[in-house]
């Protein structure tokens, strides 16, 4: 204990004979921050909780460095360091969940979210934020009602109504589409928004021209939209228009390149055309985002025995099975890679039940149409 103590002083003394001094450091990397040099407050931070490991501000400080860095993952583990020092801190779990939304990690951005909105909250950030985080979550009539909130803070707002028009889509709810329908056609007719909201209406009643027609409009009037490129190449796609398809997807990925869908669709493209080695990045660009994309994983796994790379292949087979037992494709493929492993036997059962799931798949199908 003494020699350590004894290190200690030693360390403390080599620092002040230096003229270092963290909180200098910290004020010196907060007005970094404040100024946008977000690579100097990077620095700046980390140097000050080098010196001081279980100093908050330094932690909370570089955390916020590295989220506007687009290093949101490193500033979840911050955070969370944070909160064991500072527990249920709102400001912390506050960036926390901010953070958490911009790493995609919505299930854990949702609790801190729900923690923070309270029955009479006010806060737009977080209202359009939690409406946001239960979008992506796939629970459009509980987003709505957070959407409905921050629309009540701030009625003009362009971006969130139409979010909450496509939670009204998605959740069947009619009359509350229309009337956001109103709201964005009285506040911003020719926005984005609204062309996109129309073009998604449309696509959802099997009007796919006029749904072109309005992704069109939305492209012109703001091509840095997230998800209108992608939006046009989806309607592309359907009609078997692959060259323009690819181009907006292109476009979409050159503005965002973590797109998911656009990542997946093009990396079909390319191995549609025969390029496996250029489809691949794009599907495991699409797994990055979101590891569960089962049609990623089945497109990893055709690009990589493509290659001629069977081991590598097996692994997202399985994974996309997992996730759909009745993936026939995923088995049939399968079947493909464990032969050209030597695994005739697996091989040759993994193609039966691919036989086996799209005879039952195509009897459902047959009784359907009959039903009717």
């Amino acid at each position: 204990m003494p020699r350590r103590s004894g290190l200690l002083l030693l360390i403390a003394a080599s620092l002040a004979a230096a003229g270092v001094d963290v909180r200098t450091l910290i004020a010196e990397a907060g007005k970094a921050l404040e100024q946008g040099n977000n690579a100097a407050a990077e620095s700046g931070f980390r140097r000050a909780l080098g010196l001081a490991p279980d100093n908050v501000g330094a932690m909370t400080g570089l955390a916020l460095a590295e989220t506007r860095l687009g290093k949101p993952d490193e500033a979840i583990a911050l955070y969370r360091r944070a909160l064991t020092l500072q527990p249920q801190d709102a400001r912390i779990e506050r960036n926390l969940a901010l953070a958490c939304f911009k790493a995609q990690r919505f299930a854990e951005a949702w609790p801190l979210l729900n923690r923070l909105t309270g029955p009479t909250s006010t806060d737009f950030q977080l209202l359009n934020l939690s409406g946001l985080t239960l979008f992506a979550l796939d629970r459009y009539s509980l987003a709505a009602s957070y959407l409905e909130r921050a629309v009540r803070v701030k009625p003009g707002d362009a971006g969130t109504l139409y979010v909450l028009g496509k939670a009204y889509l998605y959740a069947g709810n009619g009359k509350g589409l229309a009337q956001v329908f109103e709201q964005l056609e009285r506040v911003a007719p020719d926005s984005a928004e609204t062309h996109v909201m129309m073009g998604t209406a449309y696509d959802k009643g099997f009007q796919t021209d006029e749904a072109i027609q309005e992704y069109e409009a939305a492209e012109k009037a703001n091509p840095d939209f997230p998800g209108v490129h992608t939006g046009l190449a989806l309607l592309y796609w359907k009609q078997d228009r692959i060259e323009p398809a690819e181009h907006e997807f292109r476009e979409e990925l050159r503005r965002f390149p973590s797109d998911t869908v656009a990542n997946c669709l093009l990396g079909d493209i390319l191995l549609r055309r025969g390029d496996a080695e250029g489809a691949a990045p794009h599907y495991e660009a699409a797994l990055k985002t979101n590891p569960r994309y089962k049609e990623a994983l089945f497109g990893l796994g055709k690009a990589e025995l493509k290659l001629k790379h069977p081991e590598k292949a097996e692994g997202p087979l399985r994974k996309a099975i997992a996730l759909d037992p009745n993936y026939a494709q995923a088995h049939f493929t399968l079947g493909r890679v464990l032969h050209a492993m030597g695994q005739d036997k697996e091989a040759a059962a993994e193609q039966a039940k691919s036989v086996e799931i799209q005879a039952r798949q195509q009897a459902e199908y047959t009784r359907r149409l009959q039903g009717k």
